[in-house]
């Protein structure tokens, strides 16, 4: 092992792979170079682990850190997996069902869908498909990982295997439903930038990624001084602040620039390479010319 290896924990969504389900093909570089290297990539992430897809695995990592902290596997082996209570499930499935709210549940084995959130994400990734041809054509022909990642019409969504939970935003603040779950779940705002501002995610409460990453460290035999992170959103506050090198991407929240080390150029701007080149995870050279791999192995369009 290089004795100035680092261990780089990666976000997934605005910080490797873009809204169309894209990774910029300088992103794939600089991950297999820097583990060429000798670093340890660990994907760190909001992500349950059906959403990693297998051309996302391919690029090349040593673990993952998924449903913000509460599952967690280092070279194959679950270190742990911390699942919502059937209690607060049911709570959560009323209350957003009662409001009209759109939300997925996260577990290992599926993404459970509430009643009209194919629709919706249809509306927020495409557009109007029945009026804009553009639109239907390109929900037919290249139809976004996450829309066919997500399991629907299950009429009993009181599930028992629950990581984490998902919701748009709909028609009541961000600080009602933050309100409603005080002390039940950990509520943080708008981790999807696409999901709109009164988004957000439910966690189990306590869990969260700095504590996942202390628990890969001690798994390992690692420090956190040998650790470098690197994220866009909420859910990436605590890693950044605890781990040596925080980086914040060109597109973060302004919240998140304000406590990282280093904000680097934004996703499409080739932000993760730039970061790896400047803190010396890899050597800066000629960028690939294509523009960027499709995270579900799909060709792109």
């Amino acid at each position: 092992m290089n004795a100035n290896s680092k261990i780089v924990f990666i976000d997934i969504d605005g910080t490797l792979v873009d809204d169309d389900g894209i990774v910029p093909a300088s992103a794939v570089q600089a991950c297999r170079e820097a583990r060429a290297n000798g670093h340890q990539l660990y994907l760190c992430t909001g992500r349950s682990k059906p959403e990693i897809y297998e051309a996302i695995w391919e690029i090349g990592f040593d673990g993952l850190i998924g449903a913000g902290g509460g599952y967690v596997e280092s070279r194959n082996a679950m270190l742990y997996h911390k699942q919502v209570s059937p209690e607060a499930v049911r709570h959560l499935v009323d209350f957003f069902d009662r409001h009209n709210i759109d939300f997925y549940l996260e577990s290992n084995s599926a993404l459970y869908a509430s009643r009209n959130l194919r629709e919706h994400m249809i509306r927020l990734i495409y557009g109007d498909v029945e009026q804009d041809q553009a639109a239907k054509e390109k929900l037919e022909t290249a139809p976004h990982p996450f829309l066919e990642t997500l399991t629907y019409g299950e009429s009993n969504l009181y599930k028992e295997d629950v990581n984490k939970v998902c919701f748009l935003e709909g028609n009541l603040p961000f600080e009602t439903i933050k309100a409603e779950f005080e002390g039940v779940f950990e509520v943080i705002q708008c981790t999807v930038p696409m999901f709109g501002q009164d988004s957000g995610e439910l966690t189990v409460p306590g869990v969260h990624k700095a504590v996942a990453i202390a628990d890969v460290l001690a798994h390992i035999g690692r420090s956190v001084e040998d650790t470098v992170a690197i994220g866009d959103g909420l859910n990436d506050m605590e890693m950044l602040q605890y781990c040596a090198t925080g980086i914040a991407m060109g597109n973060a929240r302004e919240e998140l620039k304000r406590v990282a080390d280093h904000v680097t150029g934004a996703l499409e701007e080739d932000g993760l390479y730039q970061a790896f080149v400047k803190y010396g995870l890899i050597q800066g050279g000629e960028l690939p010319i294509a523009s960027g791999t499709p995270a579900d192995g799909e060709a792109a369009v």
